[in-house]
């Protein structure tokens, strides 16, 4: 497979600022917009080639249609279920996800739980 070319990304919900620092150091341009509906994402998206979502944003086939240079789809966190990657697939568009990481959120929540239960 050719490597693509990402210049814009869309970050459409709260992640770790990490993300943003990691891919401006890269090159690419870094838009953040949380809270958008879905007319608004419809007509924000078009001008970008990567989109980077949580749970929340619904990354639907009109989503997917209005898109004209998004190259990427990459979802903070565990499952693609918010995406519908059958149109995105057939657009070409890339759909990934980061299965593992919030697992050092999710140990540490686990330990302080149970600190303050033992406490209690």
């Amino acid at each position: 497979m050719a490597p693509i070319s990402i210049k814009t990304v869309l970050i459409s919900e709260s992640v770790d600022p990490r993300c943003k620092a990691i891919l401006e150091e890269n090159g690419i341009q870094v838009t953040e917009k949380q809270n958008m509906t879905k007319d608004e994402l419809i007509a924000e998206i078009k001008d970008y080639d990567g989109l980077v979502v949580r749970s929340a944003t619904k990354v639907t086939a009109d989503v997917v249609s209005a898109a004209n240079n998004l190259k990427i789809i990459g979802r903070a966190g565990t499952g693609v279920d918010n995406v519908d990657v059958p149109a995105a697939t057939k657009k070409g568009i890339i759909v990934m996800n980061t299965p593992s990481g919030n697992t050092i959120s999710a140990a540490e929540l686990t330990c302080n739980i149970s600190g303050l239960t033992s406490f209690l």
